[in-house]
């Protein structure tokens, strides 16, 4: 007589909304002034090209807390460490970007500019992004920061990673404060929806504030990266509103616990 076997099914852990934050620090389209690049319609092509188009509307998910950049990453990109740590300073793409994509001179390294803007724009956000966390872990809650971030289908010149074959969505992760079973979440959410998924391909790691990191586990972050291709023309720059209504209700249902079986 054959042995019975029962499988088992598991759901998966449903992630709360009262736990998220979303950090967008690359969507801002503004540049303030006084910004001494050399060429304004440079700036705006370095612009248009980095930008991350849209992302504050993809990732918009009412009921977790936002903290989003209000200005543009080529006029201080808040995701870069301190010059001495940041590798893609010596490609002129540090806190205070200085060349293009292509290597052009896009603006000439003033120290005492540079130093106004980490102290007005780079600090505060930070500080902002730290807040966040520290009000979660008051109120009892952990803290799981969502790095909301999208990327051109084809690599630029000073990205690291230069492979042409890109998925539709890349999972930055750290080992200590990515849980294995947010990978898996979230891995199998973007699958089931019909996308490539591909951990630290091309980007690597996530966002974590400096005074938690590698020091509290009840901090959790990883970085999600939607490709351009799925939401906009890359070459005008257009983007596609039907798209970008779709990606946002796949990132809502993330938080939906009826969906998470």
């Amino acid at each position: 007589m054959p042995s019975l076997i029962i499988l088992y099914t598991f759901p998966m852990q449903h992630i709360s909304l009262s736990q998220s934050i979303f950090h967008i620090p690359h969507s801002s389209p503004i540049i303030p002034n006084n910004s001494f690049y050399t060429n304004d319609q440079l700036m705006q092509s370095e612009m248009n090209l980095l930008t991350d188009w849209a992302t504050e509307r993809i990732y918009a998910v009412p009921g977790g807390d936002t903290v989003t950049a209000h200005f543009n990453r080529v006029f201080c990109d808040v995701e870069r460490l301190p010059d001495t740590e940041e590798p893609m300073h010596a490609k002129g793409m540090g806190i205070y970007y200085t060349h293009t994509d292509n290597g052009e001179l896009l603006r000439t390294e003033n120290e005492n500019h540079k130093k106004r803007i980490i102290e007005n724009l780079y600090t505060p956000h930070h500080k902002k992004l730290t807040d966040a966390v520290n009000n979660k872990l008051k109120s009892g809650e952990s803290a799981i920061i969502f790095d909301c971030h999208s990327f051109s289908s084809t690599p630029l010149k000073r990205e690291l990673q230069q492979d042409l074959d890109r998925p539709d969505i890349c999972l930055g992760t750290d080992n200590y404060h990515t849980p294995s079973w947010l990978i898996t979440r979230l891995t199998s959410h973007f699958k089931t929806h019909g996308f490539t998924v591909a951990l630290n391909k091309p980007y690597i790691g996530t966002i974590v504030p400096l005074s938690y990191y590698r020091k509290e586990k009840q901090v959790s972050s990883i970085m999600v990266e939607i490709n351009k291709k799925l939401y906009m023309n890359e070459n005008t720059y257009q983007v596609n509103e039907d798209q970008v209504q779709k990606l946002n209700e796949i990132i809502r249902m993330l938080f939906d616990s009826s969906t998470s079986l």
